[in-house]
């Protein structure tokens, strides 16, 4: 079952008073300046904003990545900071997928092998059997166009060919949420621009909710709506539909409205 037929809900992220702060040279350095954010369902988010403007830092905190120093986030009707560090793992491997600008493929496995690691490490993995683990990560890759790959270690492949693994591992266990931090930030323009179009392929093929950290501005214009930072603080939101409220009411699995 695609966890993306779970019950609606208003909205798929809502942080709300967000603040981070670091101590440097004794002084707490604030990064995030108590942001309030929400973004719905399915739909495609780009931050952008210059270096240390808070980009990357927000969204460890929306992953769960990250404690807040202030503030809450919710994610999927989970209040984050209600959770243990390893409830926050469990609910990232059920709910959430990476894409990163550096891979972070484990070398010693195939390809296809770090397709399969989010599928074997997920709740209920122990119900699949071996075979259908790697049927399913030997689907993603052919439709990433490495099917002729799955055998290759990382070392063996090109940087556009590692991100397109990274891409499949993500979407492996069909996240609602991926997060997506300068996916194209080691790749050349025209390697970027197939990375970017999977990127939405798989977006709309599995109604994946998509916030993507770039400098690329160009790339952020695909996007539906572009949140900009400077400062730790939103200074623009472009795109930005009106906020749902808390009470809205949620259509059910069966078609039914509740509360």
């Amino acid at each position: 079952m695609n966890p993306n037929a779970k019950t609606p809900i208003a909205a798929m992220i809502r942080a709300e008073g967000l603040s981070k702060a670091y101590m440097s040279g004794g002084q707490p350095l604030r990064v995030l300046d108590r942001v309030d954010l929400y973004v719905e369902p399915e739909s495609f988010v780009a931050v952008v904003g210059p270096s240390g403007s808070g980009k990357t830092t927000l969204l460890g905190l929306l992953a769960g990545l990250d404690d807040p120093t202030e503030g809450t986030v919710t994610v999927a009707g989970e209040n984050l900071q209600t959770l243990t560090e390893d409830g926050r793992a469990r609910f990232r491997a059920d709910n959430v997928g990476f894409v990163f600008q550096t891979f972070h493929l484990l070398p010693t496995l195939t390809a296809l092998e770090n397709v399969m690691v989010p599928l074997e490490l997920r709740d209920g993995a122990s119900r699949e059997n071996g075979r259908s683990i790697r049927a399913r990560a030997t689907a993603l890759l052919e439709r990433v166009g490495l099917g002729d790959r799955a055998g290759h270690y990382p070392a063996q492949l090109s940087g556009g060919e590692q991100q397109r693994v990274a891409l499949a591992r993500a979407f492996s266990n069909e996240p609602r949420i991926l997060f997506a931090d300068e996916p194209t930030g080691n790749l050349d323009r025209k390697t970027g621009q197939r990375v970017v179009e999977l990127i939405e392929e798989l977006n709309r093929e599995l109604r994946t909710t998509l916030v993507m950290v770039t400098h690329d501005l160009d790339l952020a214009r695909r996007a539906r709506r572009t949140i900009s930072l400077e400062d730790g603080r939103i200074v623009s939101d472009d795109g930005a539909p009106a906020a749902p409220s808390e009470s809205a009411p949620v259509v059910s699995d069966e078609g039914g409205t509740g509360r």
